[in-house]
């Protein structure tokens, strides 16, 4: 195997990414506590905690160089978003920054410092890749100054005078019902096979970014339940040796290992060979939305009563494993994407190689 192959396998990372996550981990330990973000639910969001990312540089990393941000790569931003579900973060982070993205890329973007910095939400519409018109739930439509949506072939940002009214949610996201026919203002930015294409990408960015938090959260929910499991004590030995307790433990753990690992290589072939591998990135986000729930159920489990009890970090957990992924719709299409995905570039490979021959 080549050194380039080598990279394309390699998860491991440098000195440089570890420390970008490390500041990042100490930023959301110190403002997004347990009880932070408990007192954030009724809005589903933390106006303090987002300006401290916007302090940090959080908002303009994703953005590149030349649209005045930091050109961070997607690797770079697994890692953040793994920090954000661990803390459970009450923040539009991920829907923000990838718009962001998909503005630029659509060339709607350059010059605006409000929207590179944050100050100004966007929120993106990831649960309308499939462009239906009509009325539709966006995650962080409650809190977005400007929504971006898919209308047929049009990619369009959308703003109201009045906020969308938040909806209550598993999930405790700012989520609201978007009628694009009632916004206030309604810009087409792009319109065509090319807009399709970066509105599918951004899609796609969320769904890695999204399965990533849910890696972290699920490692969060996997170290609560493991030191609850040592500390608790049944005929005199703690139920971390009982087999039935550790063994499911110890399944959360491999399926933390692999969703991280999957989520890097989604992180970068999207980056590097976006055309190569163009299923990963649902994929990763299938995997995790599958797997987070069912191990937080284990985790709550471990504890049994106080598990379930409505004050246990746990709960707060679960609730966000099971609500998260449902802001990008349902994630059985993201399924049938990995399918027809995976699909097309085999039927290509044989195709080439038969007219090779």
């Amino acid at each position: 195997m080549d050194r380039y192959e080598l990279r394309c396998e390699d998860y491991s990372l440098t000195t440089d990414h570890t420390d970008l996550q490390t500041a990042f981990a100490k930023l959301f330990q110190a403002h997004s506590t347990i009880d932070a973000v408990r007192a954030a639910e009724a809005t589903g969001f933390d106006e303090a905690l987002w300006k401290q990312l916007i302090a940090t540089g959080a908002t303009s990393m994703a953005v590149s160089e030349a649209e005045g941000g930091d050109g961070a790569t997607l690797v770079d931003l697994t890692l953040i978003a793994e920090e954000v579900g661990r803390s459970l973060a009450p923040v539009p982070w991920i829907d923000h920054v990838v718009s962001a993205r998909l503005l630029a890329r659509l060339g709607a973007l350059s010059g605006d410092d409000e929207i590179i910095s944050g100050s100004r939400i966007l929120a993106l519409d990831a649960a309308g890749s499939n462009g239906a018109a009509g009325k539709r739930l966006v995650a962080q439509a409650a809190i977005a100054d400007e929504i971006i949506v898919r209308e047929g072939d049009d990619v369009v940002r959308l703003s109201f005078s009045d906020k969308p009214v938040r909806v209550e949610n598993i999930g405790k996201l700012p989520m609201a019902w978007v009628d694009p026919a009632a916004a206030d203002s309604r810009t087409a930015i792009a319109s065509g096979p090319e807009a399709v294409r970066a509105f599918e990408l951004a899609v796609d960015e969320w769904r890695l970014l999204t399965a990533s938090a849910l890696v972290g959260l699920l490692e969060a929910t996997m170290r609560i339940a493991a030191e609850f499991a040592v500390n608790r004590y049944t005929l005199g030995v703690p139920i971390a040796s009982l087999q039935g307790v550790s063994h499911p433990l110890a399944n959360i753990a491999i399926t933390v290992e692999s969703g991280r690992n999957l989520a890097r290589k989604a992180a970068w072939f999207l980056e590097n060979e976006p055309d190569a591998r163009a299923e990963l990135a649902s994929a990763a986000y299938v995997f995790m939305t599958d797997e987070a729930a069912k191990s937080a159920i284990v985790a709550v489990h471990t504890q049994g009563g106080l598990g379930v009890s409505t004050e246990a970090a746990a709960t707060a957990y679960l609730t966000r494993a099971r609500g998260w992924p449902l802001a990008g719709g349902d994630p059985a299409r993201a399924a049938v994407r990995v399918a027809q995905l995976a699909s097309a570039r085999e039927v290509a490979a044989r195709e080439n190689a038969e007219a090779s021959a």
